[in-house]
Formats: structure tokens, C-alpha cells, sequence
């Protein structure tokens, strides 16, 4: 990744600093040439490449370390995938492995070939012109992964599953229009439409409903600038992809796949996490009419978020003294695709942080709080999911995603909305569905020998021992393997999950420990043996925990389209590992359930779901008194009342 400030001019090539550091444009290229230096492995694509990450036990001694890429390459006519990894110091291919059932990720490049695929299907063009639609360079066509449901004529093919809507004018919001009841599935390895599913015809909603600037003749007034203003300069410091702010270090990462990751990250120099992302999200969608009953889609697994990231923009997307990282991936045929600010690192005021009021003396003492964010913005289709890592003076690590963009629409008979969603503008209907997301957290408190303890409230029962009726009590349990390791919410007994260090403790003599905040637990309404139910099996649980196994990514698979739900995190723990005083991987599962509102529509504002890694006896006592006292000189009296 190259870093660059917002006046500065195009970053030079990155330095690798750090072992964890992300794959350079070098490298990435030097990994093609190798690739492309077997006979074997001719013609084919190129999915991902990406850091392979060193073992930890290298990282711990110090010792030098390789540097090694992973590749998934695929053929453009079969199915199948190639796993291949490359010593980039020798340069040299140090295993490949083929396995011949998988299927790549959708690929960027492919989204707008799949629109013209089916765009140009003659049974597709009849379909429309039942709808009234003739003009095809006004249709516009999404892909959606197809899934697996046993359709009759699917079987061993590498599909996409596609919906269209209709686009009046230029740049005017299609969504508005969706085209109903019609379905292309094309197949991504002969690029033909092998069916075109047509469910009967509903009358495409012509009504416009923009957001863009261009359609509005009015803005409302009276809002005065925000400006944030850091007059002295930042707090953090940036060495290649070493971050440093105040008392926390990591390393930032990215790839095609997941995004944003983090990387070794430590408080006060005493580790916390090794390793930090999010490595899935489903989206399973409510209605079983016509070809929604498809819309299940893992945007991670299937597409790649990374890839799929913005570039940023100061002063809209980031606001106030801002540095950037660019992304730097590869593209199928081979390339470097460098994506430019597409990380986001800035600080922000976090309100009170504390602060206590002496009554008696009349003497008060008070602090605020900052925290240090890193985020990208991906966008997936109609949805724009926003992540942020935010890093608190506290000593707390959280995950928000935020979540806007355009709901995804379909057609009804205006005043007719179908029992599966909303109608959010006549004759336009968003759909009941929900985002779980998955993220991978490999824990390192205060070393990586941990243990996960679950601690829930209970009220204890009336009697001699209570009574007054007033006595309640937290207790806490060691949950010893990975199948006891499978844990849902419950909110009666205000459960909670926390991480510890057996081995080391805090001055109460109790293990120090990193608390996981989960308030955003979703109940998941696919069934779990349903065909959509059994490829996402991690959603039946809130929290796992697995004895850590670098090979042990994904919770839903390695590789997810066309995915039958094997190879995921059930699979993972029925192995029954220990995962008492030993290296573990915590795995959250969080997200949000959307019935559609009438104001997603036209465009979604946002809403937000995560948690937090909350320090649990890490320290002995407020890590922050050592903040000192400051009163913002730039804060003045609004005098609104004139």
C-alpha cells in the first residue's frame, strides 16, 4: 500500500516494512511472472493475490521471515480452482494445488460482460418487450451469485444469477424501475444465457426517484460548516504500513477479498490481537416469489469486498486532517489494479470520557476521549457497506459497519405490496432480509495462550439467603473445547463472552482479559436445512472459537459460490479441539435485520451494527488517568439566542 496525504503528490513506491505488511505492485507482478513461468498454469485467471502471511512462531522469535504470496487462479472455460503459492524471495512456485470443483469469486471485471451477455439474449429481449421494454441500452442488469438449489441444467456450471430494471434517462436512479418477474442466469464460463426465467409480467414502475445532485432544483439552508481542525498536526505516525497513535501499534492490511484488515495490535506494547477483519456477510433475502428466493448472497466469499472499495474522497467521505493508503490488488488477466485512497486513517473528538464532580468540595476533574479511525467504503452492487476500525485512548477496539446506498427493489401492483416486504413508493417494494456478518478475530491477550470465558446474571431465588428479594450475582465459566465454544445471546441472563490470559493477572489477581461487547446478535430466519440455511451455517451460533489453524479463514468456506456448506467453521469445531490455554480464534457473529423503511428510498441513510473488544481487568484500573487536563481553546459560545 502507498500512503499519501491529502495536498501531497502521487506516494512513491512502498517500502515493506513490516513482515505483515500487504503485497507491493512488485510483487504482485513478480508473483504473475512466476505463475506465468509454468507451462502448467497457461491461460489461466488470476482471482486473488495476496500475502501469505508468516508463521506466528517466526514472528514472535524476530526471525526473518519469507516473503510468500497465495493465488487462486481459474481456467475461462472450465470449472476449477488452482491454489498456488510463491516464494517471492527465490522466486520461485512452492506448491499448487487444484481443485477441481471449486469456483472463483464473481470478478469486477466480469459485471459488466455479464450485463452485455444478457442484454443481447434473444429470449431476454422478447421478455422485455412483453414488459413494453424495447430500448436494451436502457436496461440495466446486476449479477448476483447464483447459489446451489438443485436446479435441473445447473449442475457442474459456474452461474450468475441476474436482475434488471430499467433506466429512463441518463443518470436517473433505475432502481425506481425494477423489471419483475424476469430472470437471465448465465453461465460465467461459455458467457451464454442458459435460461431466462420469466414468472409473468407487472407493470414496471415509471415514476422517477432520484438522488443525485443533478435532479434537484433546491437544497434546504441554514446549516453552518463543521470544520475539524488538528492545528498542531496529527498524533499518529505511519511507517509503510506501521501505525502507531498514542499508546496503540498495528499493521494495516488489505486484500481483494476481505478488505480492511489489521494486523498485530498492541496497547502499551503488550499484545491484544494478531489478527482482525471481517470475513464474511451474508445476506439472505425473505421472499420465496419468483427468482428472489436466490438472493442469498455471501458478498464476501462470492464477490470480494476488497476489490470492490472506494476511492476516497477528502472532505465527503473523510472529514478533517486525513491520511490515505492506496490498495493495490491485481486484476484477472494479471495486472496491478491500484485503488487510490482507499483507506481512510484519521482522529476524531469521541465525546466524555470521563469525569467525576466532587459535591462537597465543589471540585471537578474531567477528560475527553478521541479514538483513531481506520475505515474503506466497498461498494456491492446497489449496497454501500462502510467499515470502520476505531481505536479508543481506553484501550477498546471497535468494529462498526455502516450500511447504506440503495435497497435492492422489485415491482408491484401499486397499493399491492407482497407479504415478504414494503412498498416504499408505489408499485416499488423492498424486500425484508438481513446482513450477517462474520468477523475473525485471532486473540493474543497479553500472549497467545488464551481461553474464552462465558459470564451471564442471574437473580438468585427468594428465600433466607435473599430476602429482600434484591440479590443477583454474575458468574463465570470456562468453556474448555470448541464444541462447548458454540454460543448464542441471551439477553435475559445479559450474556457476554470475555477473553483471558490464565497465565497473567491483573493487580485484583484475577486473569487479565479483553471483554467482547456484542450487542447487534441477530436471530437468522433462513432455515437451517434449507439450501441458503446449510452454505451458511456460522449464522445458527453468536460466538465460536476455534483452535487456531492458519488455514481456518473463512466460516463459510474457502470457496463460497456454488458452496454446498462444507469446509466452514461447523465443520472447524466439530473437530472438538481444546481451546483452554491454548492459541484461539474468536469468531463473532453480528448484523443487521432490515424490514425496509420508506425513507431507505430512494437512497438508504445509514444504519450501523458491530461491537467492541472492551479491556476486562487488562489493566489495573483507568488506563487513562494519565490524560492531562485541557480545556479546547477553539470552543467558543454559539450565542444562538442572539
Amino acid at each position: 500500500m502507498d500512503c499519501c496525504h491529502a495536498d501531497a503528490p502521487a506516494a512513491t513506491a512502498p517500502v515493506i516494512t513490516h513482515p505483515l505488511a500487504p503485497l507491493s505492485p512488485a510483487e504482485i507482478l513478480k508473483a504473475v511472472a512466476v505463475i506465468r513461468g509454468e507451462a502448467r498454469l497457461a491461460g489461466l485467471y488470476f482471482e486473488t493475490i495476496e500475502l501469505k502471511e508468516p508463521d506466528k512462531a517466526s514472528l514472535r522469535a524476530g526471525a526473518s521471515v519469507p516473503r510468500e504470496a497465495r493465488a487462486n487462479l481459474f481456467h475461462p472455460e472450465r470449472i476449477g480452482v488452482v491454489r498456488v503459492v510463491v516464494d517471492l524471495d527465490a522466486g520461485a512456485l512452492t506448491s499448487a494445488v487444484e481443485l477441481p470443483d471449486a469456483r472463483p469469486m464473481i470478478q469486477l471485471e466480469q459485471f459488466m460482460a455479464i450485463e452485455d451477455i444478457v442484454k443481447a439474449s434473444p429470449d431476454f429481449i422478447a421478455a422485455c418487450a412483453k414488459r413494453g421494454i424495447t430500448d436494451m441500452a436502457m436496461v440495466c442488469v446486476d449479477p448476483w451469485s447464483a447459489g446451489n438449489f438443485s436446479v435441473p441444467g445447473e449442475e457442474g456450471r459456474h452461474l450468475c444469477h441476474t436482475f434488471a430494471w430499467l433506466r429512463l434517462r441518463e443518470n436517473e436512479n433505475f432502481y425506481a424501475h425494477p423489471i419483475e418477474g424476469v430472470n437471465a442466469v448465465v453461465d460465467l464460463k461459455t458467457s451464454a444465457v442458459i435460461r431466462v426465467d420469466d414468472y409473468g409480467v407487472v407493470p414496471v414502475p415509471m415514476t422517477e426517484h432520484n438522488y443525485e445532485t443533478e435532479f434537484r432544483d433546491s437544497f434546504r439552508t441554514g446549516l453552518k460548516p463543521i470544520n475539524v481542525v488538528q492545528p498542531e498536526g496529527v498524533s499518529f505516525t505511519l511507517n509503510g504500513s506501521r501505525l502507531v497513535w498514542d499508546k496503540w501499534s498495528l499493521v494495516v492490511g488489505f486484500n481483494a477479498r476481505e478488505g480492511l484488515t489489521l494486523h498485530d495490535i498492541s496497547y502499551g506494547g503488550r499484545p491484544i490481537v494478531h489478527r482482525a477483519s471481517l470475513v464474511e456477510m451474508v445476506v439472505p433475502y425473505g421472499s420465496p416469489d419468483n427468482g428472489h428466493f436466490r438472493k442469498n448472497v455471501f458478498d464476501i466469499g462470492e464477490y470480494g469486498i476488497g476489490k470492490l472499495a472506494n476511492s476516497l474522497k477528502l472532505g465527503c467521505d473523510c472529514l478533517g486532517a486525513i491520511e490515505y493508503l492506496d490498495a493495490h490488488l491485481n486484476t484477472m488477466t494479471g495486472e496491478v489494479m491500484t485503488i487510490e485512497k482507499a483507506i481512510c486513517i484519521h482522529e476524531e473528538d469521541s465525546g466524555l470520557l470521563w469525569k467525576h464532580w466532587d459535591f462537597r468540595t465543589n471540585r471537578a476533574e474531567v477528560r475527553r476521549a478521541r479514538k483513531l479511525v481506520v475505515s474503506c467504503i466497498c461498494t456491492v452492487g446497489n449496497y454501500e457497506y462502510a467499515l470502520y476500525w476505531y481505536l479508543h485512548i481506553d484501550g477498546t477496539i471497535e468494529f462498526e459497519m455502516k450500511a447504506t446506498g440503495i435497497i435492492n427493489t422489485a415491482a408491484c401492483i401499486p397499493g399491492q405490496p407482497p407479504k415478504y416486504g414494503r412498498e416504499v413508493a408505489p408499485g416499488v417494494v423492498g424486500h425484508i432480509h438481513q446482513h450477517i456478518f462474520c468477523a475473525r478475530l485471532d486473540m493474543a491477550v497479553d500472549g497467545d495462550a488464551n481461553s474464552i470465558v462465558e459470564c451471564n446474571t442471574y437473580a438468585d431465588e427468594e428465600g433466607p439467603d435473599n430476602p429482600y428479594g434484591n440479590g443477583f450475582y454474575e458468574a463465570e465459566t470456562v468453556l474448555r473445547t470448541e464444541l462447548e465454544a458454540c454460543r448464542r445471546a441471551n439477553p435475559a441472563s445479559h450474556r457476554y463472552w470475555k477473553i483471558i490470559n490464565p497465565d497473567k493477572t491483573n493487580h485484583a489477581g484475577t486473569p487479565v482479559a479483553y471483554k467482547l461487547d456484542a450487542p447487534n446478535c441477530v436471530t437468522p430466519f433462513v432455515r437451517p436445512n434449507s439450501p441458503s440455511g446449510q452454505r451458511a451455517g456460522f449464522v445458527q451460533n453468536h460466538v465460536w472459537v476455534t483452535a487456531y489453524d492458519p488455514e481456518e479463514r473463512y466460516p463459510a468456506g474457502e470457496y463460497m459460490n456454488h458452496s454446498t456448506g462444507a469446509g466452514g467453521i461447523v465443520d472447524f469445531v466439530a473437530q472438538d479441539r481444546p481451546v483452554e490455554n491454548t492459541d484461539i480464534v474468536l469468531w463473532h457473529v453480528f448484523g443487521l435485520h432490515h424490514p425496509v423503511r420508506v425513507e431507505d428510498f430512494p437512497v438508504q441513510p445509514c444504519v450501523m451494527t458491530g461491537f467492541k473488544l472492551m479491556p476486562a481487568g487488562f489493566f489495573n484500573g483507568n488506563p487513562c488517568l494519565d490524560l492531562p487536563p485541557e480545556v479546547n481553546a477553539a470552543s467558543c459560545c454559539a450565542n444562538a439566542a442572539g
